[in-house]
């Protein structure tokens, strides 16, 4: 049986690039949504999945002896990012919708926030301390996290969430870009481990959520 991605795409027919899948995301509302408005899905507002979340970036910005800047990669509807922006001393937050961006941008103005229009994979990241990238590798095929994380080195810390099985899996089962995740082939993103093979001098897990599809799991990297 299709998923509703093959349904929209239509099955056995070449993969769109990312960029176009992604929109279509939003477009046709498939992550769902009682309102007309750009809906980044339950990960970015059940109180449960972000409350927790919100809490343990804080504790950790916090936790540091002077505020750093972020970059928001993978920013959606900006429904989480939002909070975090005061804790930091600039936020630069990421998407590759265009129609995202523009919306963020005439719904949250700080001083210190910007937001880009970028492809994660293919264009140049901003130069930030930290990278976040909440549900967003999950989302893309192996060659583009490859292109991540070839970038990633560059930042002093990387905070990850991924939506992973709960239970052993075989991690990094490749996927195509932009139709679903990899949970439907009951794996999820490992970035320490082939074909990824990320390079950190401390892992540390922030948290781990769990819910009906699996357990969501927030580790934070140091990269240098």
């Amino acid at each position: 049986m299709m998923d509703k991605y093959e349904k929209l795409r239509g099955r056995g027919k070449k993969p769109w690039p990312t960029k176009d899948a992604m929109q279509q995301v939003y477009e046709k509302n498939l992550w769902g949504s009682g309102t007309s408005d750009l809906y980044s899905g339950e990960g970015s507002h059940k109180p449960e999945i972000i409350t927790p979340y919100v809490q343990a970036i804080i504790r950790f910005l916090s936790s540091l002896q002077k505020p750093i800047s972020i970059c928001d990669l993978g920013c959606g509807d900006f429904n989480v990012g939002k909070e975090l922006v005061d804790h930091t001393k600039n936020c630069i937050a990421v998407d590759i919708v265009p129609e995202l961006i523009e919306r963020n941008k005439e719904k949250y103005k700080a001083p210190n926030l910007e937001f880009l229009c970028l492809d994660v994979a293919k264009d140049t990241l901003p130069n930030t301390d930290c990278a976040i990238l909440r549900q967003v590798l999950q989302h893309i095929s192996n060659d583009e996290v490859k292109q991540v994380v070839a970038k990633l080195a560059g930042y002093e810390y990387v905070i990850l969430t991924e939506h992973l099985p709960e239970g052993n899996f075989i991690p990094n089962k490749d996927i195509i870009s932009g139709q679903g995740t990899r949970l439907k082939k009951r794996s999820g993103i490992n970035l320490l481990m082939a074909p990824f093979n990320f390079k950190v001098i401390e892992e540390r897990e922030l948290l781990s959520v769990t819910d009906e599809n699996g357990v969501i799991v927030t580790t934070l990297y140091r990269c240098r």
